[in-house]
């Protein structure tokens, strides 16, 4: 089991290993070796990391693994005096073309012992620690913690919808110039992001009604941060219902328009198979082997040809009227 772990991590970091221990004074501060009730934060893990968590912490393997799982969803579980609490948050990356996604992180918690484990690099744990430096921010305890990175996770969602809502205006400008299925695929790898982020978001705000259950018989409880959190879940996911709303309109849009453009192609072409078949259809009676008593006409030739063009030419006029050609 722990070796599979390894394996995941080795394929999910590249060179972005860290540990860092931080101490929550007016911010978090940087630590050069672990203290009861400081925040090891962990990104990347490698093999040394796993010893150190699961040997000198004792955290439980079984945790690490269902971290490791880039699919598992937010939820809690607890294993002894051990609190396992899985969220998503927001990454950018062009994994299979699609601009961002989401990936789990794990706050594993226990009386003194407060550990984050997230293996992918990721812009949010670097900017929410410098965040709390910037502002004095004093992390009273472990729910605390959890509920601060679920609010952070709130703003970066809200961050990448912003450049989402940029680049669907860009596809859709290059989209009235010229329908190009590269454009098209492009929205459709950005209407993927929002599905992503949408039940993330979700999940992430069940998160909160779990943690209030579970803490609500304790003083960790700090019932503004958590109306604060709430609020900016309810804003990121009405946001990305909207431009998960004009996305669709707008894919919808234009379907539509190229099957106007195919209908109207195809009209073209009718038309003009018609207009191309009064003359194939003349020239064929007339190679018939059959009297068709022209022979002794003069000119017969030059008048079937001008027959065929002036009717030719009538068809045209038609079709120009009602609008084929």
């Amino acid at each position: 089991m722990k070796s599979d772990v390894s394996a995941r991590a080795k394929q999910t970091k590249g060179d972005n290993k860290m540990r860092t221990y931080l101490y929550c004074e007016a911010g978090f501060v940087e630590k050069s070796q672990w203290l009861p009730n400081s925040w090891v934060n962990v990104v990347c893990p490698d093999a040394d990391d796993f010893e150190f968590l699961t040997k000198e912490l004792q955290v439980p393997e079984s945790f690490l693994t269902d971290i490791a799982d880039t699919d598992e969803r937010p939820r809690t579980e607890n294993e002894g005096n051990w609190l396992l609490t899985i969220l998503r948050i927001p990454i950018q990356n062009q994994q299979n073309g699609i601009p961002f996604s989401t990936v789990p992180i794990g706050i594993i918690t226990n009386n003194e012992i407060i550990v984050s484990i997230c293996y992918y690099h990721t812009q949010l744990l670097p900017d929410f620690i410098e965040h709390t430096r910037r502002k004095g921010i004093v992390v009273r305890n472990k729910l605390d913690l959890i509920l601060r990175l679920i609010y952070s996770s709130a703003v970066w969602f809200l961050k990448y919808l912003k450049q989402i809502n940029i680049d669907i205006t860009a596809a859709e400008k290059e989209l009235e110039k010229s329908i190009r299925n590269e454009d098209l695929l492009r929205l459709m790898k950005l209407q993927k992001t929002l599905v992503y982020f949408n039940t993330s978001i979700r999940g992430n705000e069940i998160m909160i009604g779990k943690l209030k259950t579970i803490f609500q018989d304790t003083d960790y409880l700090d019932q503004e941060l958590v109306e604060d959190v709430i609020i900016e879940l309810k804003q990121a996911f009405n946001t990305v219902n909207i431009y998960s709303d004009i996305l669709t309109g707008t894919m919808d849009a234009f379907a539509s328009i190229i099957s106007n453009n195919v209908n109207a192609i195809m009209k073209r072409m009718t038309s003009l198979s018609i207009t191309l078949m009064i003359p194939t259809l003349i020239a064929s009676f007339y190679g018939m082997n059959v009297d068709i008593h022209l022979d002794e006409v003069p000119h017969a030739f030059a008048l079937i040809i001008i027959a065929s063009a002036m009717l030719s030419a009538l068809t045209f006029v038609i079709f120009r009227k009602i609008k084929w050609f």
